[in-house]
C-alpha cells in the first residue's frame, strides 16, 4: 500500500513540473494518455519586443547536454555544456542561433543513502556564446528531455528551412519527459526511486533564464 501511495504521489510530481513551466512560442507541450510530456521544437522561440536584443527573464531555452551527468559520479562545481536546440528570436531577427553552447555548473550532488534514498544533481548555467562571444546569464533547469536520435529529428527539419531550422532540427527533436526524473527548487533534479540521477548525453533540459541578457 505504502509504494502505491509513493507511486501516485511521484507520478503527480511529474505532471506537475511539466504544467507549471511556462511554454515557448513555437515549442507544444501536450500531455500523452501515459501522463509523460512530450515536446517537439516546431519553430524557433520568439521572445517579446519590449527591449531590442534582450531576452528577457523568464524566457525558456532547450539545450542538448553534450556529455553525461550522473549524482553517482559528479562533483560540485564540475563544468559542462549543452547546446541549444533551436533559434531564438525578435521580430524575425535571430538572438540566439540554434547549436550556441550554453555552459553549466553541478551545485550540488547529493548520493542516495540509508535515510534519503534519492539521488540528486542541482544544475544552474552562468554562460551563452553567441556567434563567438561569451555572455554571461542566469538560469535554472525546470525540465529535462529524452531525445528521439539523429534518425527520428532529421525529419523535423522541414525541406525549405534555413541553416538554424535545419541545425534546430537535428538538435531539437525531444520525446518525451525522461522518466525517473523529477525537478524540484532551485534546479534540483532528483531521482524518483532509491538510486543516482543519470542524465545521459543527447537529454534535453529546458532552462529558465532568471535575468534578462542582452546578446544584440
Amino acid at each position: 500500500m505504502f509504494r502505491a501511495i509513493q507511486g501516485l504521489v511521484l507520478g503527480a510530481a511529474v505532471i506537475t513540473v511539466a504544467c507549471g513551466a511556462t511554454t515557448s512560442s513555437g515549442v507544444s507541450t501536450p500531455q500523452s494518455s501515459g501522463g509523460v510530456t512530450q515536446t517537439a521544437p516546431a519553430g524557433p522561440t520568439e521572445v517579446g519586443d519590449s527591449a531590442l536584443g534582450v531576452i528577457p527573464a523568464g524566457t525558456e531555452l532547450d539545450a542538448r547536454l553534450q556529455t553525461s551527468l550522473s549524482s553517482e559520479t559528479a562533483t560540485a562545481e564540475q563544468r559542462f555544456e549543452a547546446t541549444t536546440a533551436v533559434d531564438v528570436t525578435q521580430n524575425g531577427r535571430v538572438l540566439i542561433p540554434a547549436g550556441s553552447i550554453v555552459r553549466g555548473v553541478v551545485t550540488a550532488v547529493d548520493r542516495p543513502g540509508r535515510v534519503d534514498r534519492v539521488g540528486r544533481l542541482t544544475l544552474s548555467f552562468d554562460q551563452v556564446t553567441v556567434r563567438g562571444r561569451n555572455h554571461a546569464i542566469r538560469g535554472m533547469a525546470t525540465q529535462v528531455f529524452e531525445s528521439g536520435g539523429i534518425r527520428e529529428e532529421v525529419g523535423t527539419a522541414g525541406a525549405g528551412a534555413g541553416v538554424g531550422g535545419v541545425i534546430g532540427g537535428l538538435l531539437g527533436g525531444v520525446k518525451g519527459a525522461v522518466l525517473g526524473a523529477v525537478i524540484g527548487a532551485g534546479g534540483a533534479i532528483a531521482a524518483t526511486e532509491g538510486k543516482d540521477i543519470t542524465l545521459p548525453a543527447g537529454a534535453i533540459i529546458r532552462v529558465r533564464l532568471d535575468s534578462p541578457v542582452r546578446v544584440g
